[in-house]
């Protein structure tokens, strides 16, 4: 079982497979969100931060303790399946989009079969694989890269054995884009050995008006999951879906039994009120990232001591350190400069770390100058 997480080092991705294991099931990184993020000038949060409950037209008479979500509230899966250009039954819903992924793999993925995933990786897609008992190998879309996905390098990787290819798009902790024709590329090679994609889509909606048509259009192959939880700041209301062919659809929402009876049901009311009102919701995110992402750009263009990528789109970006140890970084915020960052040890790479741009724009400008400044003293 691979412990990058836990050892602080990255296995080599061409190199590296690991075994299925289902003991010590845990998540480094949630911990580390949970109990460690928080910060006064906050550049590790991923996500566009929470939109006011204020702002929607809602009133405590539209709100009902219970309701009928035993499979899903239908006026909720009828406007999840508008917005990604589905049917219904295309539809699973989820309490956000790690739960949404755990159920698509638990649906995909018998234990000890064989599931290719993208590095640098979101830690919770391996632990998670790892718990369901999936035997992983990994295909590189580094830095060197651009962090973009190489069809060849897929190719290079996958097996007769691969059973499922794992995706983000947007590229968690990058930020870089898929473009169709890569994932229909990527999709003829996983139909070639019975396999399935799944791409976790949850930053893709950072697009907003720009977003293209999810990935399951591309084929009953594909698999998407996503949220409202990082793009339009709705994480309270833990509105998650999963979108696949109907039969794999029924199957996970079967699998999702094992985890709970029904859904918030309060929780499922704010999120149809809010899918209502997304113009309003997203207009409100995309000024936000507008504001914001100048800020990044001029402080990444000013760094000669960091290599990275420049994101286009959505709301994170993952630089390498040239010099140092990210470690001494991260605790030198914390303790002079009131400022957090995510270490890429979480993402199986520590010489990078991930910066949020999704926050208040006054306390996102004071984060990256204290994060210049420490950079600057580092230096010293």
């Amino acid at each position: 079982m691979i412990h990058a997480w836990l050892k602080h080092s990255a296995p080599e991705p061409a190199q590296t497979d690991s075994m299925p294991s289902r003991t010590h099931a845990a998540s480094p990184y949630m911990q580390y969100a949970k109990l460690r993020s928080a910060a006064r000038y906050n550049l590790a949060a991923s996500g566009v931060m929470s939109f006011p409950l204020a702002e929607l037209p809602i009133r405590i008479e539209d709100l009902e303790v219970c309701g009928p979500t035993l499979y899903g509230y239908q006026p909720l899966m009828e406007r999840l399946a508008k917005l990604n250009g589905v049917t219904p039954d295309c539809v699973v819903t989820a309490q956000g989009t790690s739960l949404a992924n755990h159920l698509a793999f638990a649906a995909t993925l018998e234990p000890g079969e064989e599931a290719l995933v993208e590095w640098p990786t979101y830690e919770l897609l391996t632990t998670t694989l790892e718990y369901l008992g999936a035997r992983l190998r990994f295909f590189d879309r580094g830095l060197e890269r651009g962090f973009r996905v190489d069809p060849e390098e897929v190719a290079r990787r996958i097996t007769p054995h691969t059973r499922l290819v794992v995706l983000t798009n947007l590229h968690n902790p990058s930020g870089a884009l898929i473009d169709h024709a890569t994932l229909r590329a990527v999709g003829e090679l996983a139909l070639k050995n019975n396999a399935r994609v799944l791409v976790d889509e949850v930053y893709l909606e950072s697009l907003f008006d720009q977003r293209p048509r999810p990935a399951i259009h591309l084929g009953d192959h594909f698999v998407v999951t996503s949220s409202l939880t990082k793009a339009y700041g709705l994480s309270g209301v833990r509105c998650g879906w999963v979108l696949a062919n109907p039969e794999l659809a029924q199957r996970m929402r079967l699998i999702h039994d094992l985890y709970g009876v029904n859904a918030a049901f309060p929780a499922d009311l704010i999120s149809v009120i809010a899918l209502d009102h997304l113009d309003r919701v997203m207009a409100r995110a995309k000024r936000l990232l507008d504001t914001n992402r100048p800020v990044l750009d001029a402080f990444l263009r000013s760094r000669d001591d960091l290599a990275y990528v420049r994101p286009e789109f959505g709301t994170v970006a993952f630089p390498k350190l040239l010099n140092g140890s990210v470690e001494q970084l991260d605790g030198l915020l914390r303790e002079k400069y009131e400022t957090g960052i995510v270490p890429g040890k979480y993402f199986g790479e520590e010489q990078y770390f991930r910066l949020g741009i999704g926050g208040d724009p006054e306390m996102t400008r004071i984060g990256f100058e204290r994060l210049g400044k420490a950079l600057d003293q580092m230096a010293r």
